[in-house]
């Protein structure tokens, strides 16, 4: 029997209104990428959002807001947002993406409702300042550990294809493995005309080894998640993935890039024979 596959949802809570300077985001107003940009959606469509969503088969869930990192009243309206979500749909993993986060936020989101805080290390520590000159590699680091501190399941991951030596995507993967998180996503770069990376430098083999690598890493028990650009590289040919190691997806859309229908994804995991878990220790 082959393996059930963790499908997890995205909501974009807070679009386009960062202020850093990370070369690889459309999220940064820096840049003007042909976005939609919004400010909080309401609590309610939240709710709505998540409840299709686990309609569709996603176990896990994730609030994502643009900026740097959390303030009072991101930290508030997350929390709210939790809240009322775990009210209403059962069985559903709430991941918090709200970048770089202090103890004490943490502490809060997990009170109410969080379960797991996704803050991706993105890549190396000596490549990272080529990538962001506004904050540290160092910072997203301790954000992870602090989630980790507070007794929140840890997601961190990474982009791939974004300029980088070979030697920057080992190093990369060592460092999320030295964090032990419950998941990992990787995601592959989806270049657009209006960042200053201008291309994608990731052949799908080369995709194929670094899923390969991270789930040698991470060892048998962790979520290993394809994300961002997996249509890019795998479409048709989403059965690779799993046979290197993945069992973990995104489905539908990423923060402001299109992905396909949930039903697509639905009928392509049947295709190949894959079942949808249905709680988390079923993937």
């Amino acid at each position: 029997m082959k393996k059930e596959i963790f499908l997890c949802a995205i909501n974009n809570i807070l679009s386009g209104t960062c202020l850093e300077d990370c070369k690889f985001c459309t999220q940064s107003v820096r840049y003007h990428a042909d976005i939609e940009r919004y400010n909080y959606k309401s609590i309610e469509t939240i709710v709505e959002e998540a409840k299709r969503a686990k309609a569709h088969g996603a176990l896990g869930y994730c609030l994502v807001t643009a900026g740097k990192g959390l303030d009072d009243k991101k930290v508030d309206f997350v929390a709210r947002a939790a809240h009322a979500i775990k009210l209403e749909v059962e069985n559903l993993n709430l991941i918090a993406c709200n970048g770089t986060a202090s103890l004490e936020q943490l502490r809060y989101l997990k009170e109410h409702g969080i379960d797991s805080y996704n803050h991706n290390l993105e890549t190396s520590e000596a490549y990272y300042p080529t990538i962001c000159t506004t904050h540290s590699w160092s910072e997203r680091y301790k954000t992870c550990q602090n989630a980790k501190d507070v007794g929140l399941q840890l997601c961190t991951g990474g982009i791939f294809g974004m300029g980088e030596s070979a030697e920057d995507r080992e190093s990369l993967l060592n460092s999320i493995a030295s964090l032990h998180p419950e998941s990992t996503p990787l995601n592959f770069y989806h270049p657009n005309e209006a960042l200053p990376i201008k291309s994608r430098n990731i052949s799908r083999e080369e995709a194929l080894s670094i899923v390969k690598k991270a789930r040698n890493l991470l060892g048998e028990e962790r979520l290993l998640m394809v994300a961002a650009g997996r249509e890019l590289l795998f479409d048709g040919c989403e059965e690779l993935m799993f046979e290197a190691g993945a069992n973990s997806m995104v489905i539908g859309n990423y923060l402001t890039t299109v992905g396909d229908a949930p039903t697509k994804d639905r009928e392509m995991l049947e295709r190949l024979g894959y079942g949808v878990a249905i709680s988390c220790h079923d993937a």
